[in-house]
């Protein structure tokens, strides 16, 4: 019988895979954002080009499967089908709350995937709140080392904490702690949000305190508010937690934001991506590497085979795409004109 954090972790995959997690009236943004179709494309589909490096490792496309889960035996079944499925494909991968590996002795094996994906990056995760709750970099290095982790990104969440019964709310004087942990890691530490959004200013602080790169994960998918408040048993945070379902920054909103502050630091999007339309979009206003989550949850409780169609499934929108506007490589991607931003044809302007 699962009990504690382990029983949790159990109840936020159950709800995502079955119940209506997603903000109310909240998009990434991303359908502002269309592409203007070349009938001339003058290059061969086949000759399209989708690796790029991350943390220091080729990958065979710009994505990543993000944070989701982990300390349970259903998430030890998902985070094997995933790993195995991205070492597959060649994409990076990250784990869900790593917390739980140094707080319980149970389902340790669903944090422990390195052997199912032994060469590409694998990110670790840890909540960005625990510095103030016991943890700092010894424990953060001790994470790193169990998994083989290239990374570790600290996740911030402090509506989700909010809403989550007992959850842990003082994040107060977090950046010097912040800044304690990325100068003693051996590996780069990154930053990420759970769906709400990281903008430019908050990215910033983060940049100057050590964080390596940043991982948006904006508002338009997966609202954890709402998966709370499904969880609750507070009847009071229940009903507070229904005026915050359209909370967030979009996802679109974050990476332009992060970007103008930023504009060379490695920038993860994440946050409602479902395609690799969704993906193409990003990558031309700043993104450097996608992250997909809930698209991939479903197929990773089935197997392993079936997280590397979806995968293929995205890469090859990916490249229809890029087919679609004659982009040859990723390069080219980002700074195509052939697309339409909120009105504004760059196209028309470059012309």
């Amino acid at each position: 019988m699962e009990e504690g954090i382990n029983q949790r972790k159990t109840e936020h995959i159950r709800l995502c895979l079955t119940e209506n997690v997603e903000g109310v009236n909240k998009s990434t943004g991303l359908e502002g954002i269309n592409f203007i179709h070349n009938a001339l494309p003058e290059i061969n589909f086949d000759s399209i080009q989708l690796d790029t490096n991350f943390l220091n490792k080729k990958i065979n496309a710009p994505f990543l499967v993000s944070s989701m889960t982990g300390g349970s035996e259903l998430a030890a079944k998902i985070n094997q089908n995933l790993a195995t499925a991205a070492e597959e494909k060649g994409w990076a991968v990250a784990l869900g709350s790593t917390r739980a590996l140094l707080e319980s002795d149970a389902h340790k094996e669903s944090f422990l995937i390195r052997k199912q994906a032994p060469t590409v990056p694998l990110i670790a995760n840890l909540g960005a709140v625990q510095l103030n709750y016991g943890y700092g970099a010894e424990e953060a290095q001790r994470i790193v080392d169990m998994t083989g982790a290239d990374s570790i990104v600290l996740h911030f969440n402090p509506l989700q904490e909010a809403v989550q019964d007992g959850g842990d709310l003082n994040f107060e004087n977090l950046l010097p702690k912040i800044e304690k942990v990325t100068s003693k890691l051996n590996v780069p530490v990154a930053a990420k949000e759970v769906g709400f959004g990281i903008d430019g200013t908050v990215a910033k602080k983060l940049y100057d305190a050590g964080i390596s790169y940043i991982d948006v994960a904006g508002a338009g998918g997966t609202s954890w508010s709402q998966v709370e408040k499904l969880r609750s048993e507070d009847p009071l945070k229940k009903a507070a937690a229904e005026a915050f379902n359209n909370w967030g920054i979009p996802t679109k909103d974050c990476i332009v934001s992060v970007r103008s502050e930023l504009p060379d630091v490695p920038l993860v999007a994440s946050g409602g991506m479902k395609s690799g339309v969704d993906a193409a979009k990003a990558i031309t206003i700043g993104a450097d590497v996608i992250g997909f989550a809930r698209q991939l949850l479903q197929a990773a409780t089935e197997s392993a085979e079936t997280v590397a169609r979806t995968m293929e499934q995205i890469e090859l929108e990916l490249k229809m795409t890029m087919f679609g506007i004659g982009a040859r490589t990723l390069d080219e991607l980002k700074n195509t004109k052939r697309v339409d931003i909120m009105g504004r044809s760059l196209l028309d302007e470059n012309s």
